[in-house]
């Protein structure tokens, strides 16, 4: 159970925050720190991939309301909003892949839904995009203004032309109704609450090193990634919010590890002797995938805090006692 201090501020310091995927991995965090800020949060989600225990620990907070239902759907009437951010959606290739089309619906029908209720409130609106936007990427690191290079039908291409519709319904609504938008393309993220069987490499690799199991690599594992913990990309996600800023804007870690690297981190930490086995690498699967965060530092006075070391220790530590139920 998480612990949770509340601060104490004066009501004009205060903003109505509504969160779509709010029982989410990322967008749950969010929520604890807007709280822990003295903000009022509404979650919405529908606990397709979301988890009902990422927000137990807010049961009866006078702060923050909750709503179920699928933003794809008709949204009940909430009122007014400050502040309204979507992060619902499948993230991990295994949820995306196994709900394609409820994926591709969160992205479009989803989008044009959170929208509107921005733009009813004249509130601000973020929308969670991706780095997967950039596909499996020819220019590296990855700025902004890069294109990409995605593949519009193959596996992945679900959750890749979801988000990019997602910013370009985000970007209409701007340009037609003078929106207050923000987009956050997100790179690897990790932490406590991330799911051990979701298929992404953090909780993939942790799950197997401490159960002692041999760690499945794709690929011959010189492909790279970067990983920001979840702490420092919600700082990142809480400015982007508050900015004038309409263009994408790259969260993330720019320290730059290949899966091998990761892999004897990952060992490392949890003193596991796994063997390291080698599969084929999934079709579309990005070589390189690195931010370059220059906007983010220049505009948002942002960047990473927590070393991988540290992040890496407090997910370990949240992941053991799951593993032991």
């Amino acid at each position: 159970m998480d612990s949770l201090r509340y601060n104490e501020m004066s009501l004009e310091d205060t903003l109505k925050f509504l969160i779509s995927g709010s029982a989410g991995f990322v967008a749950s965090h969010l929520v604890d720190r807007l709280l822990l800020d003295g903000h009022s949060v509404t979650g919405l989600d529908n606990f397709l991939t979301g988890h009902k225990r990422n927000l137990a620990h807010l049961d009866g907070h006078p702060n923050f309301h909750f709503v179920e239902c699928d933003v794809t759907q008709t949204i009940p009437n909430l009122g007014h909003f400050d502040t309204v951010i979507h992060a619902a959606s499948p993230a991990s290739p295994k949820d995306y892949l196994d709900h394609p089309i409820e994926t591709l619906e969160v992205g479009s029908t989803g989008s044009r839904n959170m929208l509107d209720i921005a733009h009813k409130s004249d509130a601000r609106y973020l929308v969670t995009s991706t780095s997967e936007c950039y596909g499996d990427p020819l220019e590296h690191p990855q700025q902004e203004s890069y294109w990409g290079n995605v593949n519009p039908v193959g596996p992945r291409s679900c959750y890749d032309e979801a988000k990019r519709y997602a910013e370009a319904i985000t970007m209409a609504y701007h340009r037609k109704h003078g929106v207050r938008t923000t987009i956050a393309r997100i790179f690897n993220t990790y932490g406590p609450r991330m799911k051990l069987n979701d298929g992404r490499v953090v909780p993939a690799f942790l799950d197997q090193a401490l159960r002692g199991e041999p760690i499945t690599m794709f690929g011959d594992g010189t492909q790279t990634r970067s990983f920001c913990y979840v702490s420092d990309l919600v700082e990142g996600l809480y400015r982007l919010s508050q900015s004038d800023e309409r263009y994408p804007v790259n969260l993330g870690n720019p320290r730059e590890l290949t899966m091998l690297q990761f892999a004897e981190a990952i060992k490392k930490l949890t003193g596991a002797t796994s063997p390291i086995v080698h599969q084929p690498l999934p079709q579309d699967d990005p070589k390189r995938r690195r931010p370059d965060i220059t906007k983010a530092k220049t505009i948002l006075g942002w960047e990473p805090r927590v070393s991988l070391e540290d992040g890496l220790t407090q997910t370990i530590n949240y992941f053991r006692p799951l593993l032991l139920t």
